[in-house]
């Protein structure tokens, strides 16, 4: 009788030392499977010192509705400016990268395009550049005569932009200087993070009423030349996880029970062995 019993503590133990070997071969095995080549986890791979000519000639994005226009009025006459400056009165609200909440004025343009201006009324705004507008507005204070040598000036108060997925600040940026490159929006947002795909980044952008998709490769210097290096006004920048981050959840599921399993199957060979 004592040595079936030996046979079987010696069995279970064999057991428990087979589960634990198993156990160590996949844990091996899936952290060598999860190891990304040096391209994949690096900006710029191989590329050597050099020089690249990045167009900036469609930066300027085009005036559409829902946006927020700050316009300034200036001239040698202050007090005759000044009645064009009263009406920057339409409220909206803006974030910053670290969540802070502002409310901003400026004048809203309107689903049909146009935009409130005092004493010259309703101007068509949507469809242009801030040039165009710009240049409208003064030719009308100077054709109406009123006001000497006026300047204007136009901004957007919701130049903004989205960083979203495998990065590891997900946000909103607003961006006061109206310029802003695709880097610079992923430094805000904390970098991707070790899971995210540089080699596959997802960019929306809306022009004229039309919904585009692009994807970009930032472990190379196509980039450079890329008209989404700089981002526009409402652009969502998405960044993929890789496989490794999507099937860990699958995988920790999968594994928990048999670890669980395993040291259920060692300590019952402990005690029986006792």
């Amino acid at each position: 009788m004592k040595k079936i019993n030996l046979i079987k503590q010696l069995n279970l133990t064999q057991n428990y030392l087979s589960a634990l070997r198993a156990i160590f071969v996949i844990a091996t095995s899936m952290a060598i499977s999860s190891c990304g080549n040096t391209k994949g986890a690096t900006y710029f791979y191989e590329t050597p010192d050099t020089q690249f000519v990045t167009s900036t000639e469609d930066l300027e994005p085009i005036i559409q509705e829902n946006d927020l226009l700050s316009i300034t009025v200036s001239s040698i006459n202050p007090e005759a400016a000044e009645m064009f400056n009263d009406s920057n009165i339409s409220q909206a609200q803006t974030a910053n990268a670290v969540g802070n909440v502002a409310n901003i004025s400026g004048y809203l343009v309107d689903q049909d395009g146009f935009i409130r201006f005092p004493v010259l009324g309703k101007i068509k705004a949507s469809g242009k550049t801030k040039k165009a507008l710009r240049e409208e507005i003064t030719s009308i204070l100077d054709d109406r005569k009123l006001l000497l040598d006026p300047i204007v000036d136009i901004r957007y108060l919701n130049y903004k932009v989205s960083v979203l997925g495998e990065v590891k600040n997900p946000t909103v940026l607003t961006v006061p200087s109206e310029k802003i490159s695709i880097f610079e929006a992923l430094g805000l947002a904390g970098d991707i993070t070790i899971y995210g795909v540089k080699e596959n980044v997802v960019i929306l952008r809306e022009e004229g009423g039309v919904k585009k998709l692009a994807r970009v490769d930032l472990t190379t210097d196509d980039i450079f030349s890329s008209p989404y290096y700089y981002l526009k006004s409402n652009d969502v920048v998405y960044v993929a996880a890789n496989k490794t981050r999507i099937s860990s959840s699958s995988q920790a599921n999968l594994w928990v029970p048999v670890i669980l399993s395993a040291i259920s199957l060692g300590i019952v060979a402990i005690v029986n062995f006792k």
